[in-house]
């Protein structure tokens, strides 16, 4: 009689050759990010706290932009609302090819990080609350500091530190982050919209219309496409919602998928990533660290100032929200999935591994810091704690994920050398290397 037992569904398994190609190359190029974004945000902390301190705030201060468009704005404004517009429209092509053409368009591959996300959105939040309820002067209104994980900040840490980790765990991070993105775009236009304009976002409409019309018949002339994607921006800006939400709706027009030549093969790479392959460069290089530069300046003023600031109720819900709510969230989400699913951890991963990723999606930087400027408003002294708390929590999670990766990584690198040695020995090819590599 045959055996009708069904293999367990497998968490955190390989996913296709393709996709893991083109991640590994997302890698790459975000952990040279997040190099730039230390050390934007190392040079702004120097300044600020030097004697040339006057000069950095002279900078972030200044204004520039036309008035009667609204966008007089400062410098630092200039970096959250306009340079974060480009990192937001990168991560929502990352977002709609992700869901359309990658690995979660299957719906038990998108599953674990979808749940993982929500759980370390939630989490974190609760456990904020919980340590400002009562707390005075609206408190309350930086609950989502703590949600958003910096994926070029957590990468670099990832690349010092876990270069021998199974690819699995690398590509569960970043789709993780990618479902985190859309999450704290959601919440910066639901909760941080304080007084919406229909008729300005009415408008938006038509810009963004043409922009589509345009993406959707494959223009890629940047004179063709850049005056209904800048339109976009500055009518969402003026409708009162954050302008890196018309990053998102720009991103999410263009098409992923190829477009095929009538009883011809596939006409080529699809417009997002074509549209991905251009800007990531921009947002990683140019973009984030900018406004890393022009935001995470803040006088610690010495150990006392330094103690005042993570002894606010705002910053300690931040350090313990990032430190303990996001890995607990991840955690907690990614079990009950595993649990509910009746689902195995892939073949040699463990749940140590899992707990490294969780606490280094701890690292929070470019969104908590552009949250705590709209929850607080930018230069008062809650958006300066909460900068103080953002770092501290980054650092802490940053060092703790090290130690726990650094200790896997090493397993791994055992297992690697003694599963080479006998391929070596056998004369068999790596049953997980891409066609090239194996001759076939």
């Amino acid at each position: 009689m045959p055996s009708t037992t069904r293999s367990a569904p497998r968490l955190f398994g390989r996913g296709s050759w393709p996709e893991t190609r083109r991640i590994a190359a997302i890698l790459r190029r975000e952990t040279i990010g997040g190099a730039l974004l230390l050390a934007g945000a190392a040079l702004a902390l120097v300044w600020a706290n030097s004697p040339w301190a006057g000069a950095y705030e002279a900078l972030q201060g200044a204004r520039i932009g036309p008035a009667g468009l609204h966008l007089d704005l400062t410098m630092a404004q200039w970096a959250g609302d306009g340079l974060l517009a480009i990192f937001f429209f990168v991560a929502g092509l990352e977002l709609k090819r992700e869901f359309v053409a990658g690995d979660l368009s299957e719906l038990r591959r998108a599953v674990v990080p979808i749940a993982a996300a929500v759980g370390g959105v939630i989490a974190p939040a609760a456990i904020y609350l919980i340590v400002n309820t009562g707390a005075a002067g609206g408190a309350v209104r930086g609950w989502a500091v703590p949600t958003a994980t910096d994926i070029a900040f957590a990468l670099a840490v990832l690349a010092v530190v876990g270069r021998h980790l199974p690819s699995a765990l690398r590509t569960f991070l970043l789709t993780l982050a990618v479902v985190d993105d859309l999450l704290a775009i959601v919440i910066i236009a639901v909760f941080y919209t304080e007084h919406l304009q229909v008729a300005w976002l009415s408008a938006a409409l038509v810009p963004l219309a043409a922009f589509t019309v345009l993406v959707q018949r494959r223009v890629r002339s940047w004179w063709l496409l850049l005056p209904p994607a800048a339109a976009t921006w500055v009518l969402v800006h003026a409708a009162g919602i954050h302008a890196t939400v018309a990053g998102v709706l720009l991103a999410f027009a263009v098409p992923v998928v190829r477009r095929r030549r009538a009883g011809g093969p596939e006409a080529g790479p699809g417009l997002a990533e074509h549209f991905e392959h251009r800007f990531r460069p921009l947002s990683a290089a140019v973009a984030v660290p900018v406004f890393a530069l022009l935001s995470a300046g803040v006088h610690l003023g010495g150990a006392d100032g330094l103690r005042t600031a993570l002894g606010d109720p705002v910053a300690l819900g931040v350090v313990i929200g990032l430190v303990a709510g996001k890995p607990l969230g991840i955690m907690a989400a990614t079990w009950l999935t595993a649990s509910f699913t009746r689902a195995d951890l892939d073949e040699g991963l463990g749940w140590i591994d899992v707990a490294g990723l969780a606490i280094l999606a701890g690292i929070g930087f470019t969104v908590s810091l552009l949250i705590g400027e709209l929850a607080f408003g930018i230069g008062s002294l809650r958006d300066e704690h909460v900068k103080v708390a953002v770092l501290t929590g980054s650092l802490i999670a940053a060092m703790l994920a090290a130690v726990v990766l650094r200790l896997r990584n090493r397993a791994y690198r055992r297992l690697h050398r003694a599963e080479t040695e006998d391929r070596d020995h056998d004369g068999v090819p790596d049953a997980y290397a891409p066609p090239e590599e194996t001759g076939k």
